[in-house]
């Protein structure tokens, strides 16, 4: 009998590559507010980004998880917008 070396909690390939695609949105969102030019601005958006991460980090229905990676690439592109509009 051969016993799996892999852990029991071990990702798909296909979990690992949505994990990936979510911590690359996670620290695209944080690089953007770091461009945020007042403080508690940043804080509030740092702290929010945060938040809705370790929220929902549990999530596993995969309809759900597409639906809030949509979500986080719109609020994304929603920041770097208002962002390029107040530098113009």
């Amino acid at each position: 009998m051969t016993v799996s070396r892999l852990p029991h909690a071990a990702l798909t390939l296909k979990q690992f590559l949505q994990r990936q695609k979510i911590l690359g949105i996670y620290r695209n969102m944080l690089r953007t507010i770091r461009q945020v030019p007042a403080e508690a601005d940043r804080k509030y958006l740092r702290d929010w980004a945060r938040d809705e991460f370790k929220r929902n980090k549990n999530a596993t229905n995969p309809d759900v998880i597409r639906m809030m990676v949509t979500q986080a690439n719109n609020h994304l592109e929603e920041l770097q917008k208002s962002l390029a509009l107040a530098k113009s």
